[in-house]
């Protein structure tokens, strides 16, 4: 029996049944075409109720996995969420235990120039865009900063600052003109990832 007619008659994809069919163990014949054909002394049957089974484990080993990554990624959350930075050295009531050395986080954003408009006016303003931007990537750099430290098993962050670039880039026209391509503004979050604890008292 063809291993089409077998998924067909049962709902099964084709592909995924023929790929499981080839390290089943079940002999089968594979014709010029490509045509499966299941051997005369497989049980049908019994064929088809390992790939259910198969199927079923698979699910079960999908969702536990799912399972898994949606509480990890919870767990992940909610300790990047409880974590303490401070531009000091210390937190109040707590007590650094371990120091895990230099961290940092970076974000960039990019700015068109000003444009002169038909009316001879220039339309755009880079200040206001680049204030309404600086929220934006401060926090990104920080977000960065917290995973780095995370990855280092840090609940903390001590002695965090700010470095801010401004890069003015240009280029080489074919012509030999100048292109002046938009303003480039970076953030970096600098600090020392640590591990802290409560103090008991």
């Amino acid at each position: 029996m063809k291993s089409k007619e077998i998924a067909t008659l049962n709902g099964f994809d084709h592909r995924y049944f023929n790929t499981w069919l080839k390290q089943s163990g079940y002999p089968f014949k594979t014709g010029i075409s490509g045509t499966v054909t299941i051997e005369e002394s497989v049980n049908i049957e019994e064929l088809v109720t390992s790939f259910k089974q198969h199927v079923a484990e698979e699910q079960d080993r999908i969702e536990t996995e799912n399972r898994m990554a949606q509480q990890a990624a919870t767990q992940k959350q909610y300790e990047l969420a409880s974590m303490l930075i401070t531009s000091g050295f210390s937190f109040d009531g707590y007590t650094i235990t371990k120091y895990s050395g230099y961290i940092s986080g970076d974000d960039v954003v990019e700015i068109d120039r000003p444009s002169q408009s038909w009316f001879g006016g220039v339309s755009g303003n880079v200040g206001d865009a680049l204030m309404q931007s600086l929220v934006h990537i401060r926090r990104n750099a920080l977000a960065e900063l917290k995973e780095a430290a995370l990855a280092l098993g840090c609940n903390a962050v001590i002695g965090v600052d700010f470095d801010y670039l401004t890069l003015d880039p240009e280029s080489a026209t074919s012509s030999g003109g100048t292109l002046y391509l938009p303003f480039l503004f970076g953030v970096t979050a600098n600090g020392n990832a640590v591990i802290i604890e409560k103090d008991s008292r």
